[in-house]
């Protein structure tokens, strides 16, 4: 199974499109907020289902603000980040994750690509396709790829 994990596109999709023409066989997207009332356009663009959440930016969304997922054998918390002010660091996502039996932890909010294997809970953050603040700036996601056997890999890539 191939995941794209996004976050913050904040309504600009053309390093979206460029992703999703870029990367085959995607079948599932998980978008981590502020998709800024585009996840009916996201969820056409990438042809496959689409599981998100609702962020900061994400005004008066009748989106959820986190999701438990299970996926191969994975417990997976989302959420966007900003109630646990992922900004400041990322114990108090990690603690949540843990708390809630969560294997991952995907959130978005701080703009910048993270991968981060704990102790207890991987923590993973794709950074902006549309306003990165990491050095370099480049626009960046995570691919999740999980094997036969249940297995997950996370690869941060960049758009550009």
């Amino acid at each position: 199974m191939k995941v794209l994990v996004i976050s913050d596109t904040h309504g600009r999709h053309e390093n979206l499109i460029k992703v999703l023409e870029r990367e085959e066989a995607i079948d599932l997207v998980i978008h981590l907020g502020d998709a800024e009332g585009c996840e009916d356009y996201i969820e056409e663009l990438a042809k496959c289902p689409l599981e998100i959440v609702s962020g900061n930016s994400d005004f008066f969304s009748a989106l959820d603000q986190e999701k438990e997922l299970e996926l191969g054998k994975y417990k997976i918390l989302i959420t966007h980040g900003h109630y646990y002010y992922v900004n400041a660091g990322i114990e108090d996502i990690k603690r949540e994750a843990e708390g809630r039996g969560c294997d991952i932890v995907m959130f978005g909010h701080t703009h910048r690509p993270l991968i981060h294997y704990g102790k207890k809970v991987i923590a993973i953050n794709p950074g902006s396709l549309s306003y990165p603040r990491q050095e370099g700036k480049k626009p960046s996601y995570v691919i999740m790829e999980i094997d036969n056997s249940g297995k997950a890999d996370f690869l941060i890539r960049y758009a550009s």
